[in-house]
């Protein structure tokens, strides 16, 4: 990530705005008993989890950051470094993996589509994956100058989900500027 969207990203009014969002994007939705998340980043979404569900892993490829958040989440939340591409955990463990914000840092659709595969992978039969991605704006593409920026089609993911192993017909809308998904595992 460029210096700009750090500092936006680890700002105090970020981790505001993202659990006025988080809550509402999560009312309704069960997501059992241990859940992962993929790519916490700063771990605005992480603070909204961990006093949401029993049981909340977090993997964060950036290894400083991971490292901050094992000291902030000690006890609360385990924290591991690695690739959401290479999850280093057995199959069928969770009940949910979520994703925020982040697959648009994902270099390719290629890659997407082996994170895609991943969380199927780790995720029990009938267990969920949901996540929120941005959707192109002027304000999404200044933020990312010099970035990595590959923006999730809402056309396209249906059946790129179902093609790792989710259900045929998952939930996808686009608001606001960004794409809810939430797909169960066949």
């Amino acid at each position: 990530m460029n210096l700009m969207h750090r500092r936006l990203c680890s700002s105090a009014g970020w981790a505001e705005k993202v659990a006025r969002l988080l809550a509402d994007d999560l009312a309704g939705l069960d997501l059992g008993d241990d859940v992962l998340e993929i790519g916490p980043g700063y771990g605005a979404t992480t603070a909204v989890l961990v006093d949401r569900v029993p049981r909340l892993t977090a993997v964060e490829v950036d290894e400083a950051s991971a490292s901050r958040l094992r000291a902030a989440y000690a006890g609360r939340a385990t924290i591991v470094h690695g690739d959401g591409t290479a999850l280093p955990f057995e199959d069928g463990r969770f009940s949910a993996v979520v994703c925020f914000t982040m697959l648009h840092h994902v270099p390719s659709p290629a890659l997407q589509d082996v994170l895609f595969a991943e969380a199927c992978r780790v995720v029990r039969p009938g267990g969920l994956f949901h996540g929120v991605d941005s959707q192109p704006s002027v304000r999404f593409r200044l933020l990312h100058v010099g970035d990595t920026m590959v923006v999730v089609d809402p056309a396209t993911l249906p059946a790129r989900l179902a093609a790792v192993g989710f259900d045929d017909d998952p939930e996808v809308r686009v608001a606001e500027g960004r794409l809810r998904f939430t797909a169960r595992k066949r």
